[in-house]
């Protein structure tokens, strides 16, 4: 009876462990998002102080980085929304 009640709490630790992935994965993509905003706005006084020739590119820097670093980790919303979307459509 023993093996049965630890493969019960195995099994919910389990389920809960995937439940944490599944949130934590959702947390990346607004992280970055928020760390390129800051990132823009805090280093727009940085910007007159490059000693550069030629104009920076908009795709080099830090915000450019956390850019596509939030467009990469959009995935786990992506998938939510199409959920959400396929079991509204649904009898």
């Amino acid at each position: 009876m023993s093996s049965h009640r630890t493969g019960t709490i195995e099994g919910w630790r389990s389920a809960i462990a995937l439940g944490l992935a599944d949130r934590l994965s959702l947390l990346a993509s607004p992280t970055f998002a928020i760390m390129a905003l800051l990132t823009g706005i805090l280093s727009a006084g940085e910007q007159g102080m490059l000693c550069t020739a030629s104009p920076a590119s908009p795709l080099t820097g830090m915000v450019a980085m956390y850019g596509l670093m939030s467009a990469f980790h959009s995935g786990p919303w992506l998938r939510l929304i199409a959920g959400q979307r396929g079991s509204a459509h649904r009898p």
